[in-house]
């Protein structure tokens, strides 16, 4: 009995440390749903501390793209934003080298810091 009780204790760990360290995009979508509007895309480009890397709306840092001109690209040459998504679900699995992580976002979030994104960036062309 205490064999069973352990290689129980064992696997629910084994998953609990799995869902923590690479959790799949069910348990993402699940776990970290949100409503994706502009002001929640700001909340998050904020909790990312994305400006800490990227200029957004004229404000942030120069170590990564500045994305106004990455929104502005991409409205021309992808406007569904495939790449910007998948950018957002796993920067390694684009570019292997990057130096972003991966924030592990849900959907929903990465709907949210897209419209806040064009949001800034259409504000920024005038």
């Amino acid at each position: 009995m205490r064999k069973i009780l352990l290689s129980v204790a064992l696997v629910l760990a084994v998953l609990a440390l799995w869902l923590v360290i690479s959790p799949p995009r069910f348990w993402l979508n699940l776990t970290k749903s949100v409503e994706p509007t502009v002001m929640v895309g700001a909340q998050l480009v904020e909790q990312n501390n994305c400006r800490g890397c990227h200029r957004i709306g004229g404000e942030g840092a120069l170590k990564g793209p500045t994305l106004d001109e990455v929104m502005r690209r991409q409205a021309e040459a992808d406007p569904a934003q495939v790449t910007l998504r998948l950018w957002l679900r796993d920067p390694k699995a684009i570019k292997s080298n990057t130096a972003m992580p991966n924030f592990h976002l849900s959907d929903s979030q990465i709907e949210a810091i897209l419209l806040y994104l064009q949001e800034e960036a259409a504000t920024a062309a005038k």
